[in-house]
């Protein structure tokens, strides 16, 4: 019997840490926990180091450290608990660990996934981020390292599993006119822009198809998680802005598609459960079982297909400019998304201030060439401070009822 794949997660009280975890305790003979990390979430990570047994929980804050350490010791567990950003780095890129599920959410995830690309680890990554921020750094830590990347992303894992295993030849090579990457719209697909004013934290989360956390829920809704989804593509696959398409197809079935030169377009479709991209990923080169539903056509019965309308989801739009332009312009194009988002979530910013703060970022910010980590971590702390600023002049938004007191740009 093969030695079990042993396994860091990255984010594992997040939505895709849990469905990972999922995924992993229904093949007990095939992978083994090494690392569990959360943010603050003492109770749940607690729980997970109950039923995995982890060698090592890590939390980023150092209280949220101390109360864990202090029930690990008490229920007998030999889990060694750390804190702190290094700690996330040590335990993916420990000599022991085979894999690392990357899904720690926003520009959290950067350091502890390149230390995994580093260290030559079998990546999956979740992490969309990483490669907005400081693609060509971690692609060259990947190439140098020998590490393995697969995408969890639906999206890029449909297209992923579309393309042949030799695309790094270049997609021309092999015959690929153009990426289709699919996207639902979201909740405000159909909505009136003039209603988009008036959007609560609640609405924005609502996603129709998806279960995801409230972060990428807004930008679901926003269109600027596809947006950052293009970016991702055009590092993971190495194609240009403009042999990247945008699909709004609705009933999330169909989760991307590639297009090739003889005419053919090849498709993954799946029930739109993130456990599917987990298991492929975890699994691979194998297929393994996910406990997802199979797909009934008859009951979907229709499949449709939407170009994305750049005047409500601007997001979208800024971040093709933000590609085209290269550079830092992506780290900056993501730092002030963050920065809008929260401001967004606690109320402090209108729904359709969100793109206002983000093209007012990559307005006040040049891009500059990306050499090392440290040109992205600058552009990155410059982009949330313009970002916090935009939002401080942009008004507040009242708790009840959410409507606006200020202004807004549009």
């Amino acid at each position: 019997m093969p030695d079990k794949q042993k396994i860091t997660v990255l984010g594992s009280t997040g939505s895709i840490g849990v469905s990972t975890l999922d995924v992993i305790a229904r093949h007990p003979g095939l992978f083994r926990v090494v690392a569990l990390t959360a943010n603050t979430q003492v109770d749940k990570l607690f729980q997970q180091c109950l039923q995995f047994e982890p060698e090592f929980a890590v939390l980023l804050d150092e209280d949220a450290a101390q109360q864990l350490h202090k029930r690990i010791a008490a229920a007998g567990l030999a889990t060694e608990v750390l804190h702190g950003v290094g700690a996330l780095e040590r335990v993916s890129s420990l000599p022991q660990v085979d894999s690392v599920m990357a899904a720690i959410v926003g520009a959290a995830g950067l350091r502890p996934s390149l230390a995994a690309a580093r260290a030559g680890k079998k990546i999956l990554l979740a992490n969309k981020e990483t490669l907005v921020m400081s693609g060509r750094v971690f692609m060259d830590a990947v190439r140098e390292s020998g590490s393995e990347l697969l995408p969890i992303d639906s999206e890029h894992n449909a297209i992923f599993q579309s393309l042949p295993r030799d695309f790094g030849r270049g997609l021309s090579a092999v015959g690929v006119t153009r990426i289709l990457l699919t996207a639902s719209g979201g909740p405000f697909r159909s909505k009136a822009l003039s209603d988009l004013e008036y959007v609560t934290p609640a609405q924005a989360c609502a996603h129709p198809n998806w279960s995801m956390g409230r972060k990428i829920s807004v930008d679901s809704a926003s269109m600027m998680n596809k947006g950052l989804e293009v970016i991702e593509a055009h590092w993971l696959f190495d194609a240009p802005a403009d042999r990247i398409q945008v699909v709004v197809h609705p009933q999330s079935v169909i989760h991307s598609m590639v297009e090739y030169a003889d005419g053919s377009v090849l498709a993954q479709l799946g029930n739109p459960d993130m456990r599917t991209p987990i298991a492929y990923a975890l699994g691979f080169p194998d297929r393994i079982g996910a406990g997802v539903a199979p797909l009934d056509l008859f009951k979907i019965a229709r499949l449709d297909f939407e170009e994305p309308d750049m005047t409500r989801f601007r997001c979208l739009d800024l971040a093709y400019q933000a590609l085209r332009s290269g550079g830092t312009a992506p780290a900056i194009l993501n730092a002030a998304n963050e920065v809008a988002v929260a401001a967004f979530l606690d109320e402090k910013l209108p729904f359709l201030g969100i793109p206002s703060v983000i093209e007012h970022a990559l307005e006040q910010i040049s891009a500059a060439p990306v050499n090392c980590l440290e040109d992205v971590q600058q552009a990155d702390q410059l982009a949330r401070e313009i970002a916090m600023q935009s939002v401080h002049s942009q008004g507040k938004i009242s708790h009840s009822p959410f409507t606006l007191h200020a202004s807004l740009k549009t």
